[in-house]
């Protein structure tokens, strides 16, 4: 069992954020000692964490991340990743189409300038 604060160092995630998951229900401790409330997790609860930073990275909302967890089999899980990828190209195409715009508007005006 590792204490909150050994569990943020090893998985990269504050203490507030895993205090915050658990609120939400995202990542619980495996244990809360009733006398001092201090929260504890296990090996399993590593995975979890783990899973929940590279969601994370990949840009999954905090919705998106309970929904991947309250599938315990993880079973769509590759299902959300191919949707959370077709999404991220549409914006890098927008993000494309955005500059093309830019770079046409700043030809416009040096055309005018001559």
């Amino acid at each position: 069992m590792y204490k909150i604060s050994e569990f943020a160092e090893m998985t990269g995630l504050s203490k507030e954020t895993l205090r915050y998951y658990a609120e939400v229900k995202l990542l619980e401790p495996a244990y809360i000692d009733p006398n001092n409330h201090y929260r504890y997790y296990d090996d399993g609860s590593f995975f979890l964490a783990i899973l929940l930073v590279k969601l994370r990275g990949f840009g999954f909302t905090i919705q998106e991340m309970i929904s991947v967890m309250e599938d315990e089999s993880f079973e769509h899980l590759e299902d959300l990743l191919i949707q959370k990828r077709n999404n991220l190209q549409l914006q890098i195409e927008d993000l494309h189409l955005r500059i093309a715009e830019i770079d046409d508007f700043l030809a416009s005006g040096k055309e005018e300038n001559k």
